[in-house]
């Protein structure tokens, strides 16, 4: 933290205060998620340590542990991004408190009516900027190995805009649909390290007379830019993962996108295909990856708002509660109704792509973008399907090798389980019992309705409606440092 703040005088000297006034904060943020996420996967003595109200799939909200968080696990790698993460936070922090000056003299009564006059794409930059904290359920949200305060200022979900550079690479270097590839601008400064002697040689030449302007999302790799959306490879860890792209991921994607699309034929449902992908064999093959995906502008009716999944849990500034709060009260639907309209909008199109079509959605929050009319829950974005699971047998011709093919239907159920019930609906029921005092136990008998709806007589509703679903165990895959790993949860819709 000392060289961060000696950094921040150099750099930004009006965060400087704000950096060390958030540090006890952003330490106590990060304490109490890892708290919550050792005691939700059984993790040593945290069930006798800690305790707290247990939600569905045994999620439990613990007081804020006012701890430095580097003393609840003995992890050395583990121990180095919780230090990256309270750094990145404190930041983090520094910089919405000194953006949201601006916001609360924007005399508009939520961010709701703020974004309301840009285009989809456009408003939901500031809109995902909201989600301060990253992965809802991660401890490492603002992890950055890889970034110091320089890379953070220049490029991090805060800052007004990053830029696009392109590189061009001998033909036989090339995978996929670009001449040219794509290059986050600071994943160019990398390669140029890592890489010198082919910049030296003309073997990479980056073409100094096109930039495209670009604003980062929350996803961090995902640029919005004047010309759609591009996903490139960035080469820094964020939660438990650096952030590079397969090439498996760059063919896969479009193949997918063209399948779903197929197969949804749904007008609530708006896909956000990705339209090209391409890459180099530079290195591991993922230093140099790039995916183009569409967006949403052009395709919304008047009235209809586009909000990130990831800002509904996010806290609105302009009224210090979370932006799925403004939405509820908007609706005129009171918590329940609008719970089931929302369920009833995300789980039928994710059940029967598992159920019917062997493809499991990774349907958390971060990649979907639900419509609302006056509140109400209108369409669903669906994008990135770079971690989904698809059966082997019912796989469409992927990139050999390719990580997302199972021939194990748990695997690929599983998947479903944790993504759309628990990160997602999850995260939507929690927030609505704070906020609106939602019967919980009701909101989850909604959810069992639409699961019995959808899946009535097919072998996956037991899976869905067992004693206990798997739960991806964060922690204890970190800790492993293994592949997946879950963990059982008690299951609020067995009964």
């Amino acid at each position: 933290m000392c060289d961060a703040e000696q950094q921040l005088a150099m750099l930004a000297p009006h965060l400087q205060e704000g950096f060390r006034e958030a540090g006890h904060r952003a330490a106590t943020t990060i304490a109490t998620r890892l708290a919550e996420s050792l005691w939700r996967e059984d993790i040593g003595d945290a069930r006798q340590r800690f305790h707290g109200r247990v939600h569905a799939f045994d999620r439990v909200v613990l007081a804020p542990v006012e701890a430095d968080p580097l003393t609840l696990v003995d992890h050395a790698g583990l121990r180095e991004e919780l230090a990256s993460a309270v750094t990145g936070l404190s930041l983090a922090y520094a910089r919405r408190a000194f953006q949201e000056k601006t916001i609360s003299d924007s005399g508009f009564a939520d961010m709701l009516d703020l974004v309301s006059g840009l285009s989809p794409d456009t408003a939901g930059v500031p809109l995902e900027q909201l989600a301060t904290e990253g992965h809802n359920l991660h401890p490492c949200g603002r992890t950055r190995l890889g970034w110091d305060v320089r890379d953070m200022l220049d490029h991090d979900l805060e800052t007004e805009g990053t830029h696009v550079r392109f590189l061009r690479v001998p033909r036989k270097m090339l995978i996929g649909d670009f001449d040219l590839l794509p290059v986050h601008e600071w994943q160019l400064g990398h390669l140029r390290k890592r890489h010198a002697g082919l910049f030296a040689d003309g073997t990479l030449r980056a073409l100094e007379g096109e930039v495209w302007p670009a604003r980062p999302t929350g996803a961090l790799r995902t640029l919005l830019t004047p010309h759609g959306y591009l996903k490139l490879s960035l080469d820094i860890q964020v939660t438990s993962t650096r952030r590079t792209i397969s090439l498996a991921a760059t063919r896969n994607g479009p193949v997918l996108s063209e399948l779903i699309g197929r197969l949804v034929e749904n007008d609530r449902v708006l896909l956000m295909p990705e339209t090209g992908g391409g890459g180099s064999t530079l290195g591991d093959g993922r230093e140099l990856s790039a995916i183009a995906r569409a967006g949403l502008d052009g395709r919304l009716g008047p009235g209809e708002l586009a909000v990130p999944g990831s800002a509904l849990p996010a806290t609105d500034p302009l009224t210090g509660r979370t932006v799925l709060a403004g939405l509820v009260d908007r609706s005129g639907l009171g918590a329940l109704g609008f719970v089931h309209a929302y369920v009833r909008l995300l789980l039928p199109v994710v059940l029967r792509l598992a159920a019917e079509h062997g493809i499991g959605l990774e349907a958390h929050l971060q990649n979907v973008v639900p419509t609302f009319v006056a509140g109400r829950p209108h369409r669903l974005g669906l994008r990135d399907f770079a971690g989904l699971r698809v059966m082997a047998d019912r796989a469409p011709r992927l990139w050999p090798g390719s990580v997302i093919t199972t021939g194990e239907r748990e695997v690929m159920l599983s998947k479903v389980a944790y993504t759309a019930l628990q990160a997602h609906l999850g995260e939507i029921v929690l927030r609505l019992v704070q906020s609106h005092g939602l019967d919980e136990d009701g909101a989850w008998a909604v959810v069992r309705s639409v699961v019995d709806e959808v899946l009535e007589g097919h072998p996956d509703h037991a899976f869905f409606t067992a004693p206990t679903l798997p739960h991806k165990a964060l922690t204890r895959m970190r800790l492993a440092g293994a592949g997946d790993i879950y963990v059982p949860v008690r299951n609020p819709l067995h009964g």
